[in-house]
This record gives C-alpha cells, sequence and structure tokens, in this order.
C-alpha cells in the first residue's frame, strides 16, 4: 500500500542525478541550518552592533543576488555542473573569511562574494539550478511530488543542522570555550561542508546540462543567448510578473529570517543556543511536512490555490508570534506557522518551471530566485533598524501584513494560467491567451 502512494512512486523513480541532486541539497540546506542559529549571536560577539548586523545580513543577501543572476545566466552555455561547483566554492570561501576576520570590511566583503544564509532558507545559484535539471528527469504528472520530496529533505536538513550547530555551540562552552570560539568552530564547520558539497557536484553527468550544451552546439547556445534578455524569450513576461510578485513576498521574509528570529526569542525570553536548535529543528520538521502535504494537495485543488491558501493563515500566525505572553506559548504558534508555511514553496517552485518554455527554466528559475533573494536582501535592513530602537515585535506584524497583499495579488494575476497538468482537464484550461 505505502509503495503505491504517487508520493513514494516519485521518489522512487529518481535516477542516480536525481539522487545526486537530493543528496547535495542535503548538505547545503545542513549547513545553512547549523550557520544560521548562530550566525547573528557570533556577529555580536565580534563585536558589531545591531544595526550593523542588519546592514551586513542585507549586503549579504544582496551579493547573494546579484552572484546568482550572473551565474545562472550563463550556466545554460559554460555548463551546469561547473556552475555549480563555483556555488560550492563559494560557500568555503565564506565561511573561511568569516571565521579568519572579525573586519567589518572583510566581512562585508566575504558576504557579498561568498554564499552565506541567514535565513538557512536557499541563496546562491545552487538551488536554481538543481531546479532547472529536475524537471528533465522527472515526468510532468511527478513534478510536484518531486519538488515536494525537494523541499522535505531540504527542511529536514536544515532542521537537523539548527539542531546540531545549537548542541555543538552550547556543548563548547560548557567545556570552557568563549562564546565566540564556539560560534567560530560552527563557522568552520560551514566552510568544510561546503567543500563536501564540491565533491558531489564532481559526479553529475552530462544528462543535467541545458539541451543545447548536451548537444556540445556552442553556435546554437550562443546565438540564442544573443537574443535573450537574461536568457528568456517567449517566457520573459510571465517570468517578470511572477518574479515582481516574489518581490514583495521575499521582501517580508526577509524581515523575519531565521537568524534575526533566534535573535529575537534571545533578547524577549534569553532562550540560549542549544534551546534555540532545538526550536528551529522542530519549525523546520514541520515545515518539511507540509512541503509533502503540498503535492497532494496541489494535485486535488491546483498549484496556485495551493500557494495562495495555505500560505495566508501561515502569515496571520507569524503576526500572532510577538503577541504571546509567555515562551511555551509564542513557540507553539511559531511551530504551527511552519507547520503549513512551506506548502507554497514546492508548487511555486513547480508552477514556475511548469509554465515557462523548457528551454529557459534555468533562466526562469534564476530570474526568480534572484529576485526574491534580491528583495530579502532589505528586510534585514529594517529589522536590524527596528530591533536597535528595540521595536521588537513590528517586523512581525510588517512581515505577516505584506505576505498577505502577495498572497492576494498571486491570486487575481495567475488563477487562469494552468500547468500542463491541470490544462489536461477542460474545465481547468486557461482563457485564451493567458498561457506564456
Amino acid at each position: 500500500m505505502l509503495l503505491a502512494l504517487p508520493e513514494v512512486q516519485a521518489l522512487r523513480a529518481l535516477t542516480a542525478d536525481g539522487r545526486l541532486l537530493f543528496s547535495t541539497r542535503i548538505v547545503r540546506l545542513f549547513a545553512y541550518g547549523f550557520l544560521s542559529v548562530v550566525l547573528v549571536l557570533y556577529l555580536a560577539q565580534l563585536g558589531l552592533s545591531e544595526p550593523q548586523i542588519g546592514l551586513l545580513l542585507t549586503l549579504i543577501l544582496a551579493g547573494d543576488a546579484i552572484i546568482s543572476l550572473w551565474i545562472t545566466s550563463i550556466a545554460d552555455r559554460i555548463g551546469r555542473q561547473r556552475m555549480l561547483l563555483v556555488g560550492a566554492g563559494l560557500m568555503v570561501l565564506a565561511g573561511l573569511l568569516f571565521a579568519l576576520s572579525r573586519n567589518l570590511l572583510v566581512l562585508t566583503v566575504a558576504g557579498i562574494v561568498g554564499t552565506i544564509s541567514p535565513s538557512g532558507l536557499e541563496v546562491g545559484p545552487s538551488a536554481a539550478l538543481e531546479q532547472a535539471a529536475l524537471p528533465q528527469i522527472t515526468p510532468d504528472r511527478q513534478r510536484t511530488a518531486v519538488f515536494a520530496w525537494y523541499n522535505l529533505v531540504g527542511s529536514f536538513a536544515t532542521a537537523l543542522g539548527a539542531l546540531c550547530g545549537g548542541m555543538i555551540a552550547t556543548a563548547l562552552q560548557q567545556r570552557g570555550f568563549a562564546p565566540l570560539a564556539s560560534y567560530r568552530a560552527i563557522v568552520i564547520g560551514y566552510a568544510l561542508l561546503g567543500g563536501v558539497l564540491a565533491l558531489l557536484f564532481r559526479r553529475l553527468s552530462p544528462v543535467v546540462e541545458a539541451p543545447a550544451f548536451q548537444r556540445d552546439d556552442p553556435q546554437t547556445t550562443t546565438s540564442v543567448t544573443a537574443r535573450r534578455w537574461l536568457g528568456l524569450d517567449r517566457s520573459r513576461m510571465v517570468v517578470l510578473k511572477l518574479a515582481a510578485l516574489f518581490i514583495v513576498d521575499a521582501f517580508a521574509g526577509g524581515m523575519v529570517v531565521q537568524s534575526l528570529i533566534a535573535y529575537w526569542f534571545a533578547v524577549r525570553f534569553g532562550v540560549a543556543p542549544a534551546l534555540l536548535g532545538g526550536i528551529f529543528f522542530g519549525a523546520n520538521l514541520f515545515a518539511g511536512i507540509s512541503a509533502l502535504a503540498a503535492a497532494r494537495v496541489a494535485a486535488r485543488f491546483g498549484l496556485i490555490n495551493t500557494m495562495v491558501w495555505t500560505h495566508m493563515p501561515s502569515n496571520v500566525l507569524l503576526m500572532l508570534v510577538p503577541l504571546m505572553p509567555t515562551l511555551p506559548l509564542a513557540i507553539l504558534v511559531l511551530l504551527a506557522r511552519f507547520s503549513i508555511s512551506q506548502m507554497d514553496v514546492p508548487t511555486r517552485q513547480s508552477y514556475t518551471v511548469a509554465v515557462v518554455d523548457p528551454g529557459e527554466r534555468a533562466a526562469a528559475t534564476g530570474v526568480t530566485t534572484t529576485a526574491r533573494t534580491a528583495a530579502s536582501a532589505a528586510g534585514p535592513l529594517l529589522t536590524g533598524a527596528l530591533l536597535g530602537a528595540s521595536w521588537l515585535s513590528v517586523p512581525f506584524f510588517l512581515a505577516g501584513g505584506l505576505k498577505l497583499v502577495y498572497d492576494l495579488a498571486l491570486y487575481l494575476s495567475f488563477r487562469a494560467i494552468k500547468p500542463p497538468e491541470e490544462q489536461a482537464r477542460p474545465e481547468d484550461q486557461a482563457a485564451p491567451g493567458t498561457t506564456p
């Protein structure tokens, strides 16, 4: 019975390259979660003020956006595997420089050029390139389920990383290490995990490359690239509309990244790193389960409906977190929020690659991912200023309100544009002229 479930069948159908892409996702998200719980605490121990930390996190995310846009725009011509290796190298670079220096300028340059995740979520070019490759080795009917598993394993990896990061930092401090030294050990571990990621990327086969690159036809690839804007042609308007809406959602999300929520819990309730790790272990565990459930919900109600109507209550719960008078209640509401907050993620990823031209998937995921990363970069800057002014609760209210605006705008703009598997049902056909 269990093996007959569509979600299980999708997982069993993964090719060797698919399993490798899942493995790289696990290592990368473990590293992001591992660092995110202690990142702001580490920067504070280095002597940075709250506004400086907010500015640094903003510059980190902005740098990730610029680097990602450049890499994804040339990946189909240069080679996706090569660009994935570059992304892993940027993780190693950032981790080493953060561990070796306390100079704000060096940290800023390392954050802009390298890859650091303040939120515990995806940053950098790797996810966009992986998401462009997965549909090439996955049938349409299993695409959303595969993306759901892809996000599930990522959430579990983030959760385990957050738990391990918090526990290791606390264990080191209990053995006599200064807080700064314990956090620096986590940063060094992050750099080492970037090296592991590079080893895994080297094992990918040419199947993950763009079709023109697989044919070894640089003339065709160059001519196609020349007439496109950032690799987009037929899908340009759809991608730009999606990116514009994702900007609103990502800016709001940037105000409440995992590192800043962890800091909020530490300031508001005096929570220790080990407990912070446990909180976000549970949060990401619930998030992962919700991502897997999204495939079944989307199969019945559609991708857009699932994206919108599961996201709205999670935003209301986000605004309720700072209103809780006790730590247990705040944790409970946060976990409830995470239990449905990620159902829009695999559906969003699946929808994006489904409604664009197959030859433009890498560019589409690159542009939309970069738009999200760039917008989220401004969030920590605002939150840092608000925290510096002792307005601890305001970021939660602003973020939740903006996300509700995004949900309504997305539904009104894209409810008529259906992916292929939904167009197969006559009652779900999009209105003429609405498909890309």
